[in-house]
């Protein structure tokens, strides 16, 4: 387009090329026997850590929302006895999401047993608060996921959002519906969500070539 604007050439011959696309990068999940021992990592810690953490990990694992959202809960926006949280996604969209019984007992007994000697305010609204019993930030819990992973010596270089993204892909690879995990993860559009697609058929895939005899 220089050489036409300079007129050494009427033409450009590339003007009905398309450019390159760069393709996503799939985002990084770990297998649900990974998951599982991330979660065991709290206890490891002293009582009020152990139950704070593990009702956190539980809940992004059982949700799969966005750690932003998880650190921005108030109390009341988990129903322990409903089975689900009220979250509040990209642009303070609001969603319920069931939780299974066993992220609902570990906030209900971090609730009861924890919270209560890490708050210094009774005004305190926050769910999740840090040992100056103020809010835990995205950071701070940034912080305590990279903690847990590395104790847990996972293979999988962890994100914030791994836990997201891993409850995605094993909601789709157990048969759930791509537009339910849409309305579940918040997002606008489905065509963010098919991404995990892509992950559920590269594990299709490595399955059938190791274990089909004649893909060996």
């Amino acid at each position: 387009k220089f050489m036409v604007a300079d007129g050494k050439i009427e033409d450009n011959p590339t003007q009905n090329i398309d450019s390159p696309k760069i393709g996503r990068a799939l985002p990084k999940v770990i297998s649900y026997s990974q998951a599982m021992l991330l979660l065991e990592q709290p206890s490891k810690k002293p009582p009020l850590e152990a139950k704070r953490d593990k009702a956190m990990l539980e809940l992004l694992y059982a949700s799969g929302m966005r750690v932003s959202e998880l650190v921005s809960l108030n109390l009341g926006d988990v129903d322990t006895e409903g089975g689900s949280v009220r979250c509040f996604g990209k642009g303070n969209k609001e969603r319920i999401v069931p939780i299974y019984p066993q992220a609902a007992q570990s906030v209900k007994s971090y609730l009861q047993e924890a919270r209560p000697q890490m708050v210094r305010s009774a005004d305190e609204k926050a769910l999740f608060v840090n040992f100056r019993g103020k809010r835990l930030t995205r950071q701070g819990l940034w912080q305590i996921l990279k903690g847990y992973a590395k104790s847990a010596n996972l293979e999988v270089a962890i994100t914030p959002h791994t836990l997201r993204h891993s409850f995605a892909t094993h909601m789709l690879s157990g048969g759930a519906d791509l537009r339910v995990v849409q309305e579940l993860l918040g997002h606008a559009n489905i065509s963010t969500t098919q991404i995990y697609t892509h992950l559920t058929s590269e594990h299709i895939r490595r399955t059938y070539e190791k274990s089909h005899p004649r893909a060996k």
